[in-house]
């Protein structure tokens, strides 16, 4: 199974996003409202065993609810070039100390740490070879994006199928947050 830990996000703010999609960038692979979600924790192909151990790691967890705000949009790029389109993540002390729970917990299950610093932020389009033109007026037209506060109960677990347009992600498990 190829999973991840992630944050779900309401209908209407997944549609709130997706209005910010509408316009036309070469190069931009959109991705369908039905897949937003904040990752916690990306962690790969592992066998059935494995996932159940993650599974109990992740069902140990003892988090409080957390409110999250979007805003702002940006790009993440690799070797000089935009790769991701994203909205962003207002910081939140909560949400990094959550992060940091998973993986801890991930890690005492023989996961390897994640290399990379966490950034939240909710994917809009994985970019090739996109004009920088384009994505700068992107960027500068929703720049002042900001979304209503929404409240996280629960964190998931979602396997990963890879598709040839876009994956598919499904909920596999949530983990209540008090």
């Amino acid at each position: 199974m190829r999973l991840f830990v992630g944050i779900d996000l309401p209908w209407d703010l997944r549609h709130r996003i997706a209005a910010l999609t509408t316009t036309g960038i070469q190069g931009a692979r959109w991705v369908p409202p039905e897949n937003y979600h904040l990752t916690l924790r990306f962690i790969g192909e592992v066998p059935p065993h494995r996932a159940e151990e993650v599974d109990m790691a992740l069902a140990a967890i003892r988090g409080r609810a957390l409110v999250l705000t979007l805003t702002g949009v940006g790009t993440f790029s690799k070797g000089g070039r935009a790769n991701t389109l994203y909205v962003g993540v207002e910081r939140n002390q909560r949400l990094e100390h959550l992060q940091n729970k998973v993986e801890t917990a991930l890690q005492r299950v023989g996961l390897e740490p994640e290399r990379r610093r966490f950034q939240p932020h909710v994917t809009l389009a994985r970019l090739d070879n996109a004009p920088e033109i384009k994505l700068a007026g992107f960027v500068q037209t929703h720049n002042l994006f900001r979304a209503e506060p929404f409240e996280v109960r629960h964190i998931t677990l979602f396997s990963s199928q890879l598709g040839k347009e876009q994956s598919v992600y499904t909920a596999e498990v949530d983990y209540d947050l008090i």
